[in-house]
């Protein structure tokens, strides 16, 4: 399973990416950084040659579906109703970044913390401005372009509804379902305030005034190891979970996103 590659010869040459900040309008990114953790996760790809994404968990009681070629097209994820949770759905829009959806793909892979999840803990680290506004809660990143809300309706319903926009309007939304687990909300919203970049290779930098970026020069191989790190975590994390169902020995990995490594030198 373990992947080699030659040392950084002279023959590889490195490619120009970005970091780009603030993460939430840093554009979609590679589909492949969810759809590869899950796969080593266990899960079932049910996807189609050049179609769609279509994933499913081990137990089959989570779908996981990505469609970029329908209008307004995103992430859909469906949760069936289980002794634990009543069915549950959340939809993300196209351009959500990877990185903020994984918070969510990635936290369905894992046992669930045995604290109290607080979606809006994860936001006030990171000094997010919360206020209520009626029947509304929300919560605004520093720079103004993330938000996260938490509405209620006259019948009581209550909606999660979040996203990013720069000041032209480019961006997305994204909402939860009443009875999406609260622990996979919160895993939403630490990566939605994670204040990390996230790195985008050249041509892939959306237009906006309210992004920076900084260029960094990356090599395939150091790419591909970063990717590789995030699948062997995956794949331990499975195996300890299928192998040892001892409540004292549950695995701790939390794999990171593979963009840290680049941020030592710009």
């Amino acid at each position: 399973m373990k992947r080699t590659w030659q040392g950084w010869g002279p023959d590889e040459q490195a490619e120009q990416h970005y970091l780009v900040h603030p993460r939430g309008l840093a554009g979609g990114g590679d589909v492949r950084h969810i759809s590869e953790f899950l796969r080593a996760s266990g899960w079932r790809d049910h996807s189609k040659t050049g179609g769609p994404l279509a994933m499913e968990s081990p137990d089959r009681t989570i779908r996981i579906a990505y469609d970029p070629y329908v209008l307004p097209g995103g992430w859909t994820i469906r949760g069936a109703a289980t002794r634990h949770s009543n069915e549950w759905s959340a939809h993300l829009g196209r351009q959500t970044p990877v990185e903020i959806v994984a918070g969510l793909t990635d936290a369905l892979t894992r046992p669930r913390s045995a604290h109290a999840p607080n979606v809006w803990a994860p936001l006030q680290e990171q000094n997010w401005h919360t206020r209520f506004e009626g029947e509304h809660y929300t919560a605004t990143s520093p720079d103004g372009t993330a938000w996260m809300q938490y509405h209620q309706s006259p019948d009581g319903e209550a909606m999660w509804w979040t996203g990013a926009k720069d000041s032209q309007g480019n961006g997305w939304t994204a909402n939860f379902s009443p009875s999406t687990p609260m622990h996979l909300v919160q895993a939403f919203s630490t990566e939605l305030a994670n204040p990390d970049p996230v790195m985008r290779p050249r041509g892939r930098v959306p237009l906006s005034a309210q992004i920076r970026t900084w260029s960094v020069s990356v090599k395939p191989s150091q790419l591909s190891a970063w990717q590789q790190a995030r699948i062997t975590a995956a794949r331990a994390t499975a195996w300890a979970r299928n192998s040892v169902r001892s409540p004292h020995t549950r695995p701790t990995t939390r794999p990171h996103a593979h963009t840290g490594g680049a941020r030592a030198h710009h």
